[in-house]
């Protein structure tokens, strides 16, 4: 697209003008609120991981029960559409963790010596129902019909079994399942219905520790009996042959057998399973139906929920319903205790999750406007972690650190919080917590999944030279040690921790920390006009060029990473000569990604691929999913309404189990980012300043209803109406809040957070 060079200038029409929507197929809102029904659950299921796909599941749910069809290795495992056989019906999808697999069998004369290592089985899409909170399938090679849902900390299980053979459940607790080997694992029967169990997950290169899963399980019929195999490990309970269907209730806990058993006693104390699937449905519908939308058509409603639901997955609390918790950060194991309120109920959950590297421009917004409830009960789980073990986390798992990915991506999350009115209370305490992070000892400095030294991050050079070198001299320590990338990263973070100095006076830090912020420029090469790792004696890479992925760039290229300079896009311009020079470099890049469909292929393994990999702008991964809204920060909205609206289409617009996210979907991270693009909200430097900034887009529904969270903010809803919308309308010709006239592209947090209406007149 040939850019105008007239400055762009919002013109105002004293009326709004109303078409009827250009979109080829028209729906209305969700009717009945079963925002569940929309759900498409096998999205990019072919590309899945282990922590990737839900279906029996609560959100941010402890249980995450679904089947597995891989279950080598955390990536390529979990629930793959294209394979055909399921392997165990596994009860934890998490961040490094694993466990408790199971799978239904009918025993015979033929199959009772071999059953124990020979259970997979066989299924067909077609016989399958899989919905937020609920899945069913049926079991080809025995004629078993399988049915699972949860409550939070309980997996509920329905099965009904062949006449001709012996019912049972086979325990498969010795086993690799995903990220992790599953080994120590023990059964023991302590009632007529009820058994007990535990196994252990072995240590993984980014989870250090063993971490412990404790069981309780109970059937609707009698136990005849337990048989355990010697040379798998595995048991096979048998239940009683005249019960028609056998429901089992499998409750988890990460401290103790006893607390499994009241997470069970308190959140599953019937044996109704229709009623746990009703009430799983009412709880999504409740976090899904906080967005209303109307017009679009009906793939594009569906993917919008799709895209909302995965928004709330992947992160899994960890902690009992007692509040007990496992504490891994010291040398020796501890249960933990969450403070109760008055009423006798943790204060907030305890989480595992992967690393908030790129939470700045997902769930940051998306929580800290819809979902402020859950951003502040992460907040408290991350500074219960600085707490126990000295650090606030990025990336916590088994209720240790891991250094998974770089930075003290933390800080913006919890800075967010803060601005926008969220965590009210001991904000000099976080300060100084957040501070530790960003000083040597803290966990800035470690990266490359190394555990032992701090050398990994290139700290030490950032301080003292103002940038990371690459390569380190140190050596390598597993990955993520690219310099340009670190420094870039550490410098936006400085900035978005200078604020809070700012806010609570403490100047010294605060001009320290933009200082740093600062950094940024000493990896900008003027000659190439690109951003470009030099070594430690301050020689630039030689043969650089811009489109190699990975030397010197965190899952990413030089062309990409150049704009990762969220808290300074101006300063960054300036570098490249002026606004309007680095407003034409950014669209030739769009324009070139365009043909590659603004991403490296559809799975994160094709990055390396030749092509895919010299790819401008990459919406598959974190490092450039800003880059559309950068436009607006330079003084081009409209280039961000043409683009981030190509870029919904192509990347976040299909439905189909082959694509979704084109690659790199960390725990709701594209999920969050493809909604926020949808309703045309953003924030740049992840809503860290004072009244955080919402840069607007351009949305593609007639109308997008927030609601606000009583608790947190006094509006009760924030409506964004369109008129004239379509996919040739993306262009925003008028703007009216609140029925008066609007001159901007941008919303503060408290004006939005007011409630109100913004009506936006669309054209060509």
């Amino acid at each position: 697209m040939k850019i105008d060079r007239t400055p762009f200038i919002l013109l105002l029409l004293l009326t709004v003008l109303s078409f009827i929507s250009c979109e080829e197929i028209q729906t209305q809102n969700p009717k009945n609120t079963d925002f569940v029904d929309l759900v498409y659950p096998h999205l990019d299921s072919e590309n899945s991981r282990w922590f990737f796909f839900s279906s029996a599941s609560r959100p941010f749910g402890m249980v995450n029960l679904s089947p597995d069809t891989e279950i080598n290795g955390a990536w390529g495992s979990g629930y793959r559409y294209k394979t055909d056989t399921i392997k165990g019906f596994s009860h934890v999808h998490g961040w490094q963790i694993s466990g408790l697999s199971i799978m239904p069998v009918s025993i015979t004369a033929e199959n009772r010596a071999s059953i124990y290592k020979d259970f997979y089985s066989k299924f067909n899409h077609d016989a399958e129902k899989v919905s937020p909170g609920y899945h069913y399938v049926e079991l080809e090679r025995q004629g078993i019909t399988a049915e699972l849902t949860s409550t939070k900390r309980v997996g509920f299980h329905k099965y009904s079994f062949p006449k001709n053979g012996s019912p049972a459940i086979l325990f498969n607790l010795n086993t690799l399942l995903g990220p992790s080997g599953n080994v120590n694992g023990s059964l023991k029967k302590i009632g007529d219905n009820t058994l007990l169990g535990e196994l252990e997950m072995a240590p993984t290169h980014r989870r250090p520790k063993p971490f412990k899963l404790f069981f309780r399980v109970e059937f609707n019929s009698v136990i005849e009996s337990i048989t355990q195999d010697p040379e798998t490990g595995n048991y096979v309970v048998f239940t009683d042959k005249d019960t028609p269907d056998v429901l089992m209730k499998a409750a988890i806990s990460y401290t103790s057998a006893e607390n499994a058993s009241i997470n069970m006693d308190s959140e599953l104390n019937h044996w109704d399973f229709q009623k746990v699937v009703g009430e799983s449905k009412e709880e999504w519908n409740d976090f899904l139906g906080r967005i209303k939308i109307e017009g679009g058509s009906e793939i594009q409603q569906r993917r919008f929920y799709t895209d909302l639901w995965h928004a709330l997955q992947g992160r899994r609390v960890i902690s009992d319903i007692n509040g007990a918790y496992p504490d891994n950060t010291g040398d020796n194991f501890r249960i933990g205790q969450i403070p109760l309120d008055a009423s006798g109920k943790p204060k907030f959950n305890h989480y595992n999750s992967d690393s908030f590297w790129g939470a700045q421009w997902t769930i940051n917004t998306l929580w800290g406007l819809v979902y402020p409830d859950i951003m502040e009960d992460f907040v408290h789980s991350l500074l219960q972690y600085h707490q126990d073990g000295g650090l606030v986390p990025r990336g916590p798992s088994g209720g240790n650190y891991t250094y998974v990915m770089t930075g003290a991506s933390s800080t913006p999350f919890i800075v967010s919080a803060i601005q926008k009115g969220i965590i009210k209370e001991d904000h000099e305490a976080i300060y100084q917590a957040l501070k530790q992070n960003h000083m040597p000892g803290g966990i800035m400095e470690k990266a490359g999944y190394e555990h032992k030294t701090a050398l990994g991050g290139g700290f030490k050079y950032y301080l003292n030279n103002g940038y990371v070198p690459y390569p380190i001299p140190e050596g390598k320590f597993g990955g993520h040690q690219d310099g340009a990338s670190l420094t870039m990263e550490y410098a936006y973070q400085d900035w978005t921790l200078a604020q809070l100095a700012k806010k609570l006076g403490h100047q010294d830090d605060y001009e320290m920390f933009m200082l740093r912020s600062k950094n940024y420029k000493n990896v900008f090469d003027k000659s190439s006009g690109w951003m470009r790792p030099k070594d430690v004696e301050g020689v630039w890479l030689e043969n650089y060029d811009p489109y190699e992925h990975q030397h010197g760039f965190i899952e990413s290229n030089g062309a990409q990473s150049t704009w990762f300079v969220p808290h300074d896009i101006s300063g960054l311009a300036e570098l490249m000569g002026s606004k309007e020079k680095a407003v034409d470099k950014l669209n030739e890049q769009f324009e070139a990604a365009e043909k590659l469909g603004f991403a490296a292929g559809n799975s994160h393994a094709q990055e390396l691929h030749p092509e895919y990999r010299r790819v401008p702008i990459n919406y598959g991964n974190q490092p450039s999913i800003q880059t559309a809204f950068v436009f607006s920060k330079l003084d081009r909205p409209d280039l961000t309404q043409y683009w981030s609206r190509k870029v919904v289409d192509k990347v976040f617009g299909g439905l189909s189990p082959a694509t979704g996210y084109n690659g790199d979907e960390d725990q709701g991270l594209m999920g969050s980012l493809a909604v926020l693009m949808k309703i045309g909200l953003f924030q740049m430097n992840g809503g860290t300043e004072n009244d955080p900034i919402y840069e607007l887009g351009s949305p593609i529904f007639d109308k997008i209803e927030i609601s606000l969270h009583p608790q947190y903010y006094t509006g009760k809803k924030f409506t964004i109406r369109t008129n004239n919308n379509g996919m040739d309308q993306w262009s925003v010709k008028s703007a009216h809040l609140n029925s008066k006239p609007f001159n901007a592209y941008t919303l503060g947090h408290s004006q939005l957070t007011k409630g109100g209406e913004l009506e936006l007149g669309m054209g060509e």
